[in-house]
């Protein structure tokens, strides 16, 4: 009995071996669950194309050159993605490089990286969780990831874009803010957010969330002023040196889509501002709100007059064709209730529970701990609203509900085994199904409720093309640029050396435009786009979502219409390439010269 006393008191002291013992678990279902990891396939197009932009960075392309010169050339596509993430995965493949083939490297890096993420974030809120509520919440919440809206889907493997960074940050910003050394922690908080938003602008909500919370509690306690100055003087100090340290000068230009000079400029005055209103040695709860309210006020001005182009959304004007045929079709980008109504009724029903029990647990729960949870829950609020706004930032929301979620399960846990009867552990049982698994659920009542037009949304087309298999057949043609659909783009980047005219990124806007008119319109507007571009290839998985799109939604004679019923216009010159049927490539003939009179 004393010794087991002692292993429990040693586990709680030192939580970090249970916690890897969870991650080590979860980290295995998510490998098993994976549709991606044993087919070498690359769980979304962005994660392809940030495979290219680690490429052409360890093959001598400049740091602060963030051009992608195959999409798009001769000039090529300026992306928004930050060196910050690339730097980890070029320098995981170099070391794996030493000991084993390139590609085995850059493929186990895209497996193992994400899990390292997920393993930070498991042992940040574990770390929070185990401080606050003790090693069995902290446990179960640690488990809940595997369950939590959109974080397994974050995390997975080969799952390498940014957006586990972004859930990484705000897992160290919570962590900060609760840290008893108030003043430390704002500033790791601070430089957590700086990092967030120089890998993102998605993060913005949420760095106003922390500053929303420093700033109730200096209303709470003037002497807590100096913790919100921090927090913005490490923000904005954090958004200068990293912005330096990866944008540098050869990109001042003012973008909607990431972090800019107009930018900088907001957040260096809410710092400014706070730091003089901190100076005052007793100002009224008026002044205070009234000085930080006219900080924002000011920083948003100097935005205004700088670009004010900037103050619209990332897709605000964006072109009409691209909006209709790409923006519209891509869910994670677009606010929660515009998903398959099963997707989101689901994640929305957890999000609010997760927030409704760190309601209950600023209300009704520890007397000592109800502050710390009205922040939470302030939080969490923020993280629901930047999540309706933006599917995919229900990750945030779910890594925020996995504490509250960790908490629920120790009380039902504690619960069924208190019970005597059957019917109070069926409950507890229940309850807790429906909180952390409600998706099955939804299926049914989806499955009753749906409408076709909501089913034809979660129809995936059998695709036989594979272009995460077939591209390579392409590496047989001479180098050239190839006229492709958006969607398949960055696969043709990956795994051939050949050039594209545009994918679904819409710093090609103008690009793209071109890509969707030509496939939606008749063969000689599309040829005069294809030659305006000077593509040596036109390339299309004729079975895929987006080309029978086109198809469907363009002129009945359109280009994929042709392509699709493989009848394609006698400029077009079909190439073997001895794959599947669903891939096909055709060699763009030149214009024959007008014949003379002569000739005739």
């Amino acid at each position: 009995m004393i010794g087991e006393q002692r292993q429990r008191l040693g586990m709680a002291r030192r939580p970090v071996p249970v916690f890897i013992l969870v991650w080590l678990g979860v980290v295995a279902m998510m490998v098993l669950l994976s549709p991606h990891i044993f087919k070498h396939r690359f769980p979304d197009v962005d994660d392809a194309l940030r495979l290219v932009q680690v490429r052409d960075l360890m093959t001598g392309q400049g740091w602060f050159d963030l051009h992608q010169y195959r999409m798009t050339p001769p000039d090529g596509t300026l992306m928004h993605w930050s060196r910050l993430v690339d730097l980890p995965l070029a320098g995981m493949i170099r070391l794996l490089a030493l000991f084993m083939p390139l590609a085995t490297a850059e493929y186990a890096t895209a497996v193992t990286v994400p899990l390292l993420l997920l393993l930070g974030t498991m042992l940040t809120v574990g770390k929070l969780a185990h401080e606050k509520l003790g090693l069995k919440v902290a446990t179960l919440a640690c488990a809940i990831f595997a369950l939590a809206p959109m974080v397994p889907a974050q995390f997975q493997p080969l799952r390498i874009d940014h957006h586990g960074w972004q859930v990484m940050t705000i897992a160290i910003a919570m962590w900060g803010i609760a840290r008893r050394d108030a003043a430390r922690g704002a500033i790791v908080a601070g430089l957590a957010m700086a990092a967030g938003l120089i890998i993102s602008l998605e993060t913005i909500f949420m760095s106003a969330g922390f500053a929303l919370v420093l700033a109730g509690r200096w209303l709470a306690d003037h002497e807590q002023r100096h913790n919100l100055v921090r927090y913005l003087q490490s923000l904005a100090g954090g958004l200068l040196v990293l912005f330096a340290l990866t944008r540098g000068l050869p990109d001042l230009a003012a973008h909607r889509d990431a972090i800019s000079p107009p930018h900088l400029a907001f957040f260096v005055i809410m710092a400014a501002g706070a730091t003089a209103l901190a100076m005052v040695r007793q100002p009224s709860r008026a002044l205070m709100l009234g000085g930080l309210a006219g900080c924002g006020v000011a920083g948003l001005a100097v935005i205004g007059w700088w670009a004010p182009q900037i103050l619209a959304p990332p897709f605000a004007g964006l072109d009409p064709l691209v909006r209709e045929f790409w923006y519209e079709n891509v869910g994670e980008g677009r606010p929660l209730w515009q998903q398959a109504w099963v997707h989101a009724s689901a994640e929305a029903f957890q999000c609010l529970c997760a927030l409704g029990i760190a309601i209950h647990c600023a209300v009704r729960g520890d007397q000592g701990l109800r502050r710390w949870w009205g922040e939470y829950a302030v939080l969490l609020a923020v993280a629901v609203v930047s999540g309706l706004l933006t599917y995919r930032s229900i990750a945030f929301a779910g890594l925020m509900a996995t504490i509250p979620f960790g908490w629920f399960a120790a009380q039902m846990i504690a619960r069924w085994q208190s019970a005597q009867a059957l019917r109070p552990k069926l409950l507890a049982a229940a309850a807790l199904y429906l909180v952390l698994m409600p998706y099955p659920l939804m299926s049914v009542l989806y499955s009753v409720l749906a409408t076709p037009e909501e089913d034809a949304l979660l129809d995936d087309t059998d695709m036989t093309c594979a272009i995460h298999r077939t591209a390579g057949l392409l590496n047989r043609l001479p180098t050239g640029t190839l006229f492709a659909p958006l969607d398949i783009g960055p696969n043709l980047l990956l795994d051939t050396h050949h050039s594209i005219i545009a994918s679904g990124h819409h710093r090609s806007e103008a690009a793209m435009h071109d890509v969707i008119e030509a496939f939606t319109s008749d063969p000689e507007t599309a040829r005069r786009h294809i030659l305006a571009h000077k593509a040596d290839y036109v390339v299309a998985c004729v079975d895929m979502h987006e080309v029978l799109l086109y198809e469907k939604e363009g002129d009945p004679q359109s280009l994929a219409a042709r392509l699709v019923s493989g009848n394609p216009p006698d400029w077009l010159e079909p190439i073997a390439l001895g794959g599947p049927d669903g891939l096909r490539a055709w060699r763009v003939l030149p214009r024959q010269p007008a014949r003379t009179l002569s000739q005739r």
